[in-house]
Formats: structure tokens, sequence, C-alpha cells
């Protein structure tokens, strides 16, 4: 056997076996991850004529609601609560959130929007409401409900997975 066909038997020995449902997986989490880093991208471009990041104007928007605190909104995004503490206490700095009293919990502030917050966050969403609009009309609504049904189950099952330390 020669060298070259000697690594590739290497190589398909030590693959491990896929079904088809685990190669189809495989792919769309391929997939999913490249269309995370373009959203991300996307959503810098977006933010940045206002002065802030995507990971930013996700704690903006979560501070809307006035009701939650560091931790929640950390929960409601996917993030790491210590991540989301640092970008909250940037943009408290920056007088585009106010902490408030949390009538719940003693020490966790509940983190409420400025009206400067609210004016950057209403800047951002009518750049993205275009960006939407526009890469929206190369599908179906019905399209998009289908794959966005898809995501759902996937982070339901990978939800499970997680919590049951597979």
């Amino acid at each position: 056997m020669n060298e070259i066909q000697n690594r590739q038997h290497v190589v398909k020995q030590n693959r491990p076996e896929r079904t088809v449902e685990g190669d189809a997986f495989s792919a769309f989490a391929i997939m999913a991850l490249r269309l995370a880093a373009h959203l991300t991208a996307a959503g810098d471009r977006l933010a940045k004529p206002a002065g802030q990041t995507s990971a930013r104007w996700q704690v903006l928007a979560a501070a809307r609601r006035g009701d939650l605190s560091v931790a929640q909104i950390a929960r409601a995004l996917g993030l790491a609560r210590q991540g989301v503490q640092r970008l909250a206490d940037v943009l408290e700095s920056e007088g585009l959130i106010a902490y408030a009293d949390n009538p719940q919990h003693q020490r966790a502030k509940l983190v409420r929007l400025t009206a400067d917050g609210a004016a950057r966050l209403g800047a951002i969403e009518v750049a993205q409401a275009g960006w939407a609009n526009k890469l929206g009309a190369a599908f179906t609504s019905a399209e998009l409900d289908v794959a966005r049904a898809v995501m759902a189950r996937a982070m339901e099952a990978m939800e499970v997975d997680e919590a049951s330390g597979s």
C-alpha cells in the first residue's frame, strides 16, 4: 500500500460511524454555526452607527422590558451571566441602561433602558427592519417558519441532552 492510501485507510478506520440522520444533523449544525457567524457580523454592522455591537444590542433590547435582572437576561439570551454583567456595567457607565431595585431580590438589580438607550436601540431597530425586509423577501414566510421550527426542536433536543449530562 502506498503512503497516501495508507493514510486514507487510517482516516477512514478512525472515523466514527454515524447514521444518515447523524450525518444530516452534523451538516445542519455546521450550517447553523456558519449562519450564526454571518448574523453576528450583520448585527455588528447594523449596530455600529449607533455605537454598539450585536452583543450590546441584545442587552439593550432585553433591558427594554425593565423587569429582568442580569442573570435573567443571560438565561434568556443563552449567555454567561458574567459576560452579560460586563456588558451591562459598560452600558450603565455610558448612560444607556440604569440599575433599579428589585423587589424580588435584594442584590440582583433590575436592568432598565434609559431614554438615551431607547434612542440608540430605536436607531438600530430601524436599520434592522430594512435589512430583515430585504433578506426576508428571498423566502416565503412559510419557509422561514419551518426553518425556525426545526431550529427550535434542535435547541430543545440539545437542552434535554445537556440536562441529562450526555
